[in-house]
C-alpha cells in the first residue's frame, strides 16, 4: 500500500537530524543515569549492620564460633609469653588475624556475653537460664533466609543454661528456625559436663550433620576460675587451648570444611583484675572483665597479621551475615572489614 502525502509531510516535518545530535551529545548522561540507578536498585547496603553482598562471592561457606568460657585477656594475648595459650599463638597466630583491642562492652557474665554473640545485641539477661533472649539469633536468620533444616545450624556447650539462647521473645520470631543444641549434662537445668565430653560430641555433630553454622561453648577456664584456684584455672586455659587446636585441625582436614570454613575464637567475658577482686569472678565494668581474645581465620581473612582496632562482640554476628550471605536487621553491631583479604 502507498504511504499518503500525509505521512511524508509528517515525516518531512519533523527534523530528525538535529534531534539525533542531542541524542548523541547527551549519549554520556544518559548513560551515567542508568549505571546509577540500576546500582541504587542492587543489593550492596551501606549499613554495617547488614550484609553488604547478600549474595556474595566469599569463599566462607560455613562458620564455626568457639568461646573459651570466661579467660582473662592477661592469661592471653596480654600475657608477652602467650605461655597459656601455646596452640593457639604458636600454631594458629600466624594462619590468621588476631585483633588486641577486641571487647564484651554489654554485662559481662555468661548468659549475656553468648547472646551478644548469637543475636548481635546486649543484654543484660539472668545468668541461670532462666530467660531467654528478646532478639532473633543468627541461626534463626541463617535458616529463614537460605531455607535449611535444623542440622545446619548447631549450638554445642559444656554448659546447659546456654541452650537458652536457641530462642527469643520476638513474636515473628518464637519456637521458628532454631538451632539444634547439645548443651550440657542432658540439656537446660541438667548441670554442666566437662568439656571432654563436649569435644566429643563436637567430632560426632560436625561429622555427622556437617552443620553450616556452629556455636561452641567450652567451659574453661571459668569453671576453674571461680574455684579461685589459680593453677587449676590456668589448667582450664591450657586444656581448652588443646581443644581449640584440635577442632581446628579437624576443619582443616575434613573435605566438607577444608578451605572454606572460617572459625572464630574469642570469650565470652574476662575476669576482674587482681585490685577489684581477682581472677575467681568477674561481672562489672573494669578492664579485666570486658577486654577479651580475639582471633579469626579463614578463605576470606588475612593470615600471619596482628591489628589494634577497637571491636566489640556484637560484630561477631554482623560479620558472620556478611561471611554467608544472610541479613541481619536492626543491629547494632558493625562487619569488621579489617579482617578481609580485600
Amino acid at each position: 500500500m502507498r504511504k499518503s502525502k500525509l505521512f511524508y509531510s509528517v515525516v518531512n516535518a519533523i527534523k530528525i537530524e538535529p534531534i539525533m545530535n542531542l541524542a548523541y551529545r547527551f549519549l554520556p548522561t544518559i548513560l551515567l543515569f542508568i549505571v546509577f540507578t540500576a546500582c541504587s536498585n542492587s543489593s550492596i547496603e551501606t549499613d554495617d549492620s547488614t550484609p553488604i553482598y547478600p549474595q556474595n562471592n566469599y569463599k566462607t561457606k560455613n562458620v564455626v564460633v568457639i568461646i573459651m568460657d570466661g579467660a582473662r585477656y592477661s592469661e592471653t594475648w596480654g600475657d608477652i609469653t602467650q605461655q597459656y595459650i601455646p596452640k593457639i599463638s604458636g600454631q594458629l597466630a600466624s594462619k590468621g588475624i588476631i585483633n588486641t583491642s577486641f571487647y564484651n562492652n554489654g554485662p559481662t557474665w555468661t548468659i549475656s556475653g553468648h547472646a551478644a554473640i548469637t543475636t548481635g545485641h546486649y543484654q543484660d539477661l539472668n545468668n541461670s537460664g532462666k530467660e531467654i533472649p528478646k532478639y532473633s539469633s543468627i541461626f534463626q536468620n541463617f535458616r529463614k533466609a537460605k531455607n535449611v533444616n535444623a542440622a545446619s545450624t548447631w549450638m554445642i556447650s559444656s554448659k546447659d543454661k546456654l541452650e537458652v539462647l536457641n530462642n527469643c521473645v520476638d513474636s515473628n520470631w518464637k519456637n521458628k528456625y532454631q538451632p539444634n543444641t547439645n548443651c550440657g549434662v542432658n540439656g537446660l537445668g541438667s548441670g554442666y559436663r566437662e568439656d571432654a565430653v563436649t569435644f566429643e560430641k563436637i567430632s560426632e555433630i560436625l561429622s555427622k550433620d556437617q552443620p553450616q553454622l556452629t556455636l561452641i561453648n567450652l567451659r574453661e577456664p571459668d569453671f576453674s576460675g571461680h574455684t579461685g584456684n589459680w593453677n587449676d584455672y590456668l589448667d582450664g586455659l591450657r586444656a581448652s587451648d588443646e581443644y581449640i587446636y584440635q577442632i581446628w585441625q579437624f576443619l582443616e582436614n575434613n573435605p566438607f570444611y577444608q578451605g572454606k570454613t572460617s572459625l572464630f575464637i574469642t570469650n565470652d567475658h574476662g575476669r576482674h583484675l587482681d585490685d577489684l577482686g581477682g581472677f575467681s569472678s568477674h561481672g562489672d565494668d573494669c578492664d579485666g572483665c570486658r577486654h577479651i581474645l580475639f582471633y579469626a581465620h579463614g578463605p576470606d581473612f588475612k593470615q600471619n597479621t596482628v591489628i589494634d582496632i577497637k571491636r566489640e562482640l556484637i560484630d561477631i554476628p554482623s560479620t558472620i551475615a556478611e561471611l554467608l550471605g544472610f541479613p541481619m536487621p536492626d543491629r547494632p553491631g558493625k562487619v569488621m572489614t579489617e579482617l578481609f583479604l580485600n
